[in-house]
């Protein structure tokens, strides 16, 4: 099997233990994560190679994060070193009616000082069959969003797959740039499109008719049929456009599920019923990473991937941290109905 490449940014995320608030911190628990490192960690762990690119400080904080990708089987040789910091994200998870709270410290980071020409990319991709990258990346500065585009373009040249998930963040559009000026580019050149209502909606315009995902409820994966249509119709050369379906019933209390349109029919996964969170965040991501795995191992059954990617992300919804550390065996065996969660002896 070729392998995968992924590209954005690994952070070091800093939360106050057992659901404090910031204002209650005297300590602080360590992870290291971000979008598409998340991405790489899931693969790897359903044992498909996959190489992780970033750009990383050279200093001790920066080997951390290095040595965190080489601990979970991550490929780490194109990583390019050079910049001040390692960005920095502080999460306070919250709990029933108290959401979560994410504050950056992320600017002038290694990877947002990145500019185009740092990363030999055909070098990268010589070996690889998929690259995927999130709306992250170009959100976080115009040399990030440059070397985004500089991968797609390569990648294209050279007959790889692209995925990506769109991946709306308002705090981290602050360079000068609206996403409408700069995703589309770089969304055409992708095969695989993954998004929710409100990535759809900020950065093209593109909203479900009828869908209030405040209001708790069961949400129908049909009301995103539009949406993914009117995706494919704006990006000719995608071949799967994918949405993620939550309903928050609390913060600790979601449901999960999602639905795939191949241009042709719409696939609907189950849904599931998460009860009590353990960490929502890199929920999206270990979906992606488990659509990545499912279509790869399944490229003629588009409802196995799909079914693949939900079950894979209920999961990680009770995994601490960033990445998820579910096994296929793990995942194959939710997916079979068996939601037990008996000890395995």
């Amino acid at each position: 099997m070729k392998k995968v490449v992924t590209f954005g940014e690994i952070m070091l995320r800093l939360t106050p233990p057992g659901w404090r608030r910031f204002s209650q911190a005297s300590s602080f628990d360590v992870v290291y994560g971000g979008g598409e490192s998340n991405v790489a960690v899931s693969l790897a762990n359903y044992g498909i190679p996959v190489d992780f690119v970033t750009r990383l400080p050279n200093n001790d904080i920066g080997e951390c994060a290095l040595m965190e990708m080489r601990k979970r089987n991550v490929g780490t040789k194109h990583i390019v070193r050079g910049g001040d910091r390692l960005g920095i994200y502080f999460l306070e998870i919250g709990a029933v009616s108290r959401g979560s709270k994410v504050v950056y410290d992320r600017a002038h980071s290694a990877m947002a000082t990145i500019e185009a020409g740092m990363v030999d990319w055909e070098e990268v991709f010589k070996d690889a069959s998929w690259f995927h990258w999130t709306g992250i990346t170009p959100a976080i500065s115009q040399g990030a969003a440059d070397a985004c585009l500089e991968a797609i373009q390569m990648a294209n040249k050279m007959g790889v797959t692209v995925s990506t998930d769109l991946n709306y963040r308002k705090k981290l559009w602050k360079y000068g740039k609206e996403p409408g000026e700069v995703m589309p580019d770089l969304v055409a050149g992708c095969d695989i499109i993954l998004g929710n209502e409100e990535d759809a909606e900020k950065h093209f315009g593109l909203h479900p008719e009828g869908v209030d995902v405040t209001s708790g409820d069961h949400v129908e994966g049909k009301a995103y049929l539009s949406v993914l249509q009117q995706l494919m119709k704006m990006f000719p050369r995608c071949k799967k456009a994918i949405t993620t379906l939550r309903g928050s019933i609390s913060a600790s209390h979601n449901t999960w599920s999602g639905v795939l349109w191949d241009g042709k029919k719409l696939y609907e996964a189950p849904t599931y019923q998460i009860t009590h969170i353990v960490d929502r965040v890199g929920g999206g991501d270990s979906f992606m990473g488990g659509l990545i795995c499912g279509l790869m191992n399944y490229p003629d059954d588009d409802q196995k991937a799909l079914n693949f990617a939900v079950a894979a992300s209920c999961l990680k919804h009770t995994i601490y941290g960033d990445a998820n550390l579910a096994t296929k065996d793990e995942v194959e065996k939710l997916m079979s109905g068996d939601a037990s969660g008996r000890v395995a002896r």
